[in-house]
This record gives C-alpha cells, sequence and structure tokens, in this order.
C-alpha cells in the first residue's frame, strides 16, 4: 500500500493561512451583500412611499366636486361653494366630500327647520294673546279676518301664507281683521254723484287699503 507523505510544519502553517484569508474573503462578501441587500430593501421603501404619495394626489381633490343633493331638495349655491372651497383645501376626494355632506347636510336642515318652526311658533303664541284681536274672541275675530282674506285674496297669497307661515304673523292677522271688520262698516258715497255701496257691501280695494292706513 502507498501511504501519503507526513506534512511538515511549513506546509501546516501555509495551509492555516490559505483557510484564514479564505475566511475573511467570505466574511467580507458576506456584509458587502448585506449591504447591498440593505440598499436595495431601503431604495425599494422609499419608491413605495413615493408611489403612495403619487397615488394619494391623484386620489385627492378633483378639479370640480359635483355633489348630489337628497330627492326632492336642491343645495343652496352659497353653502355648497364655501363648503367645496374647505373640501379643496383638505384635499378630500368626490366621494369623502359627498359622503361629509350627506352626514352633515341633513342636520343642517334639520336645524334651520326647528329653527323656523320655533320662529311660527313664537308668532301664533303672539297672535292668541294680541291686545286688539286676541284674547277671548280670538275664533271670532279670526273669521272676520278670514273674511277679508276670501273677499280680497288671491289663491296664490293664501298658498303663500300658508306655506310661508306668515298667515299666523300677528301684523298679517291685524291687517285682515281690520279689513274684515270694514267691510261691513260705513257706507261709501261717491264725492259727485252721490252713487256708492249699500251698508254691509264691501268698497273696492284700493279705498279699503287707504282706509286702514289712515288710522295708524
Amino acid at each position: 500500500m502507498m501511504t501519503e507523505a507526513p506534512t511538515t510544519t511549513n506546509e501546516a502553517a501555509v495551509i492555516t493561512q490559505e483557510s484564514a484569508k479564505a475566511d475573511v474573503t467570505s466574511t467580507e462578501t458576506g456584509k458587502n451583500q448585506q449591504v447591498s441587500d440593505a440598499t436595495a430593501v431601503g431604495s425599494t421603501d422609499g419608491d413605495t412611499k413615493e408611489a403612495t404619495k403619487t397615488e394619494e394626489v391623484k386620489a385627492g381633490a378633483p378639479e370640480k366636486y359635483e355633489f348630489k343633493a337628497p330627492e326632492g331638495r336642491n343645495f343652496d349655491n352659497e353653502v355648497i361653494n364655501t363648503f367645496s372651497e374647505v373640501a379643496k383645501e383638505l384635499n378630500l376626494t368626490q366621494e369623502s366630500a359627498q359622503k361629509v355632506l350627506d352626514r352633515v347636510g341633513p342636520k343642517m336642515v334639520e336645524r334651520q327647520m326647528a329653527e323656523l318652526e320655533a320662529i311660527r311658533k313664537g308668532w301664533i303664541d303672539s297672535s292668541k294673546v294680541d291686545k286688539e284681536f286676541g284674547g277671548d274672541a280670538i275664533d271670532q275675530n279670526m273669521s272676520t279676518a278670514k273674511k277679508a282674506l276670501d273677499t280680497f285674496g288671491t289663491p296664490e297669497l293664501k298658498t303663500l301664507l300658508n306655506q310661508s307661515g306668515l298667515g299666523n304673523h300677528p301684523e298679517v292677522i291685524r291687517f285682515f281683521f281690520r279689513a274684515g271688520k270694514s267691510l261691513s262698516e260705513d257706507t261709501f258715497v261717491g264725492a259727485t254723484n252721490g252713487a256708492g255701496s249699500a251698508k254691509g257691501q264691501p268698497r273696492d280695494f284700493a279705498s279699503q287699503a287707504s282706509m286702514l292706513y289712515s288710522k295708524q
């Protein structure tokens, strides 16, 4: 059998040195690879953040908002313009801005209607205790006012008074109450020919209005 020659001390030292160099080279290569990988990850994260920012900008406020009002209602232009300006400053998307409007809008309308209802109720309460036509005789006096409204008022006026609630305003009632009272008062006599209407017949509205204002 053939046997290998024994390794000398010098040869062993050379081998050890070569092995150490190989380990160092391997370690340095590993470090360089880690640095390269870390740099690549950082670059990827930066690209992702930039892409996200770009998407956020693209998904922000539109050039012009197009808001949809609830069915049967219309938005006030001044209010919508102001809301659009604020939404654009906040960079809200069309969807987000519409969602805010859908949530806040009905509450604003509800609050406004409650305030109007309180005002109308105040008119009714004031009319009930009015010194001229209110009090115990209010029902009879309201009939007198209604007679004047039926005589001189148009259907359009009646609709306006009803829908706005102005028909309960003390000064509106006062006007028609006085007009109603005067319908059956003094006989109207013509200036030159003595012609006039019998007592109890309504005068023409121009004379009626002049008489009402002259009593103020």
